[in-house]
């Protein structure tokens, strides 16, 4: 993490000829919003004095907005690559505060804050990497988004197949130029769809890198006349997009879930952390898999994330265990997908580890490395994640754990807005069912 001081910031800005500065902050269900402000205006950003309201952060509009302010953390200061060098636009990302100065309720990043320093009085430092997954679209003559892609390519396979290469390597070199440690890119196996993987970080820096990145991804691949999407299963046939979180677990410069004496490398802390994720899966997955489409992804097939165990090799399993030990020992979450609020799963996930650790939770047995399609599906009726959005706010909400890890503002306003997104899509009539049934009935 870099460590600017609001001098710093100051100083940058006018070295670089900034003009304009974007106050970046990410509302409950994880969509980057902005207040853009002249650079004069810089230092009374930096001292707290941008107030807006509350509607932003907790996504409608009510009858009890707050009064909030943004508070810009200087370490986040960075230059846009794309827009031009004179009269050049800076962002900051923001906590939101209430008048008083104390942390904004709904503020989720407020909120992976308060878990991370949790986690530091236990003596436990997070680290994440993240393989973030999206696919390119063509657009239409007026510019609108399609699902149809730019290349029928699979993967890892090259120019002239991978069409979105070029597009892929601008995006690399503009993350990288913001001070992104990306590891590698390649084209996914669904056509149109796309991997990008950025190196371990802190989890508050890495939670601020993915949702920048989505905004960067966007950005360049409108360049290129194309759209991205991190939608998680835009098109029925082909594989879905995830968000893997490559995550361990530190002490001083130790990471705990390796132990040299242990049978296979892992850690009892690491065989709790992992306890933990599974005995609070179906809530995670509700934060994890935020849309009603998400659910359309962890179907059973070859590598969709379906059941609530952990495996060194079966991708069927939300978490998996790489053979790598040592100090890159790490517990992988396969079953997060890119629309979701990267605090938020942070939050959760790091308390439901936590918990395993706490309560010194037992490890089932991994999941065999093969498992038939036909036995898959047999498992899932006694391990598998929520099959829709419903089942998993009704495990949400039985979930004290979770439900503490993100605050009480949170957990209402996100449960009130996605119990009616689940409604909304109970009473539209699909395409599908007009295929299915106007034929005949």
């Amino acid at each position: 993490m870099k460590t600017f001081t609001k001098e710093d910031v100051l100083e940058k800005a006018k070295e670089y000829n900034v003009k304009f500065v974007r106050l970046q902050f990410t509302n409950i269900f994880g969509t980057l919003k902005n207040i853009a402000i002249t650079v004069e205006e810089m230092e009374r950003a930096l001292e707290g004095k941008i107030s807006f309201d509350s509607s932003v952060i907790e996504g409608f509009v009510g009858r009890h907005e707050a009064d909030i302010l943004l508070n810009p953390d200087p370490s986040t200061f960075v230059i846009f690559p794309w827009r031009p060098r004179e009269g050049a636009v800076a962002r900051l990302i923001c906590d939101v505060l209430y008048p008083d100065g104390t942390p904004f309720r709904s503020c989720c990043r407020s909120v992976l804050k308060k878990n991370l320093e949790e986690a530091e009085k236990a003596g436990y430092h997070l680290q994440v990497g993240a393989e973030i997954e999206f696919f390119l679209f063509q657009t239409d003559d007026s510019g609108k988004p399609t699902v149809i892609t730019h290349d029928q390519a699979g993967y890892c396979d090259l120019t002239p197949v991978d069409m979105g290469e070029n597009a892929r390597r601008d995006m690399v070199l503009t993350l990288q130029e913001m001070g992104f440690d990306v590891s590698s890119s390649h084209h996914e196996i669904a056509p149109g769809q796309h991997e990008i993987f950025l190196k371990d970080d802190d989890a508050l820096s890495m939670a601020d890198s993915i949702t920048t990145f989505k905004f960067v991804v966007r950005t360049i691949a409108q360049r290129h006349g194309l759209h991205a999407t991190f939608m998680p299963k835009p098109v029925s046939t082909f594989n879905g997009s995830g968000l893997h979180l490559q995550m361990s677990l530190w002490q001083n410069d130790n990471n705990v879930f390796y132990s040299r004496t242990a049978r296979g490398g892992l850690s009892n802390t690491a065989k709790q952390f992992i306890a933990g994720l599974i005995a609070h899966a179906g809530a995670l997955t509700a934060v994890t898999n935020p849309l009603v489409n998400s659910y359309k992804r962890i179907l059973s097939n070859d590598l969709a994330p379906v059941l609530a165990g952990w495996s060194e090799n079966n991708r069927s399993a939300m978490i998996r265990v790489p053979s790598w030990r040592g100090a890159d020992t790490r517990v992988v979450l396969r079953s997060p997908d890119p629309a979701s609020n990267p605090y938020l799963i942070m939050s959760a996930a790091l308390q439901a580890g936590l918990d395993g650790i706490t309560r010194k939770l037992p490890l089932q047995e991994p999941l065999p490395d093969d498992i038939p399609a036909w036995e898959v599906k047999k498992i899932i009726k006694e391990k598998g994640l929520p099959r829709n959005l419903e089942s998993a706010l009704r495990a949400f909400c039985e979930d004290d754990v979770i439900k503490k890890a993100l605050g009480e503002s949170i957990v209402n306003r996100y449960l009130s807005a996605k119990e009616e997104e689940w409604e909304r899509f109970l009473s539209a009539v699909h395409q599908w069912e007009l295929d299915e049934y106007l034929r005949y009935y």
